[in-house]
């Protein structure tokens, strides 16, 4: 969709079951995606048509994410795993599989030199690609999501005991918690807006949830619709927030929000 016309665009068709996790790429001209086929789709955003599947997932797919050249692929799932596809090569098989966690992956993020993981298992690990170091954040409740801050220095975690953490990268020092929504049963987004000032998450009870970050006051609970809130996405620069539920995607923004 166009989100500020509302207009919609176009359809990609082509996996087999639902379709749990899509991103796109830095240029928007490739999508990627996974869902419950097991299977990983690249996309070409103009045709609307699947370039490449990646295959090797033993289960559902829960999470797709680009690196920033868009050259590799990397997907976590439900058998415990994370991959990561060569998008640019013809080859089938993963270039990496990283199984450290003891149960499915429920998130994923990149950063430049960096892959962020969050498992059923109550983990958060960092892969340091450049150094080759596993670093893992014991939580204790099962992770459904995480993100780097923007000024990579932090990590947010989402869990299922209805409960936001903010972790120092480097040392795993806890430096926040935020509470108040309802998380207990879904995966929900966590996110932080685009000057990392605050930290939201969806929740079970049809509202997104931000707290001031270094407060941990609860600045807003924005009443989105009915029932659970399945997926948050603030834009990268602007105050823009797309929220999706119940079969429906909104977008938030300030009454003075002018698009580009």
């Amino acid at each position: 969709w166009n989100p500020h016309k509302g207009t919609a665009l176009r359809t990609y068709q082509g996996h087999g079951y639902e379709v749990l996790d899509a991103a796109g790429s830095f240029d928007n001209s490739q999508i990627c995606s996974g869902g419950a086929d097991k299977a990983v789709a690249l996309w070409d955003v103009t045709t609307g048509q699947v370039v490449r599947k990646y295959r090797g997932h033993a289960g559902k797919v829960n999470c797709v994410q680009f690196n920033g050249e868009a050259t590799v692929i990397v997907s976590g799932s439900i058998d415990s795993t994370v991959r990561c596809w060569d998008c640019r090569s013809r080859r089938p098989d993963p270039i990496q599989v990283l199984d450290e966690a003891k149960d499915g992956i429920s998130s994923v993020k990149l950063s430049a030199h960096e892959i962020l993981t969050g498992s059923v298992d109550g983990r958060v690990r960092r892969y340091d690609l450049r150094t080759g170091q596993l670093c893992s954040d014991y939580i204790g409740s099962p992770i459904t999501s995480v993100c780097f801050s923007k000024d990579g220095q932090c990590v947010l975690a989402a869990s299922l005991d209805s409960t936001l953490r903010l972790l120092d990268k480097d040392t795993g020092e806890l430096l926040g918690e935020y509470t108040g929504h309802r998380s207990t049963t879904y995966r929900l987004d966590c996110v932080l807006n685009e000057q990392d000032t605050h930290v939201g998450c969806a929740s079970e009870d049809g509202h997104v949830y931000f707290w001031d970050l270094v407060e941990g006051s609860l600045a807003l609970s924005l009443p989105v619709g009915q029932g659970v809130v399945q997926s948050l996405a603030f834009h990268p620069r602007l105050p823009c927030l797309l929220v999706a539920t119940q079969g429906q995607v909104t977008l938030w923004r300030e009454d003075t929000f002018q698009p580009e």
